[in-house]
């Protein structure tokens, strides 16, 4: 897979209504491409990826490091059912997921834990997008 993204998640990332100075969150971001192409069609704003695997982490890591390093992006090793706000920290204005079993509708136990937790940390009128398409909460 690599740092190329593919015309699949180019297409996905293009219809999200995102914005300069957007907080966005990511579930299930994998190496991390989709999150970076966000990252830079945002320019400001900050883009936090995580994945429950620990390799994804460490593969987006190591390939976002300038996107890191210019705070536009922040990868966490969590699963969306466990993750809350750090103190301090703003919610989300978007969530997104890709072919994520929690919010597809494959592992629906899961699923009702990942709304519970997005009605959290989404801002009261922030979006859920599901494999590019708006899902509401």
């Amino acid at each position: 897979m690599g740092n190329t993204i593919s015309g699949r998640l180019l297409a996905i990332v293009a219809a999200l209504p995102l914005a300069p100075g957007m907080r966005v969150l990511e579930i299930g971001c994998g190496p991390g491409v989709m999150a970076r192409e966000m990252a830079r069609r945002m320019g400001t704003g900050k883009v936090v990826a995580i994945d429950r695997s620990a390799r994804a982490i460490a593969l987006a890591r190591t390939g976002s490091v300038q996107e890191m390093a210019a705070g536009l992006l922040e990868f966490r090793q969590i699963a969306i059912e466990d993750l809350t706000l750090e103190r301090g920290e703003a919610p989300f204005d978007l969530a997104v997921a890709v072919r994520v079993g929690a919010l597809d509708g494959r592992h629906p136990e899961t699923g009702l834990k990942a709304h519970a937790v997005l009605a959290k940390v989404l801002k009261p009128d922030g979006q859920l997008w599901v494999d590019g398409r708006p899902v509401s909460l």
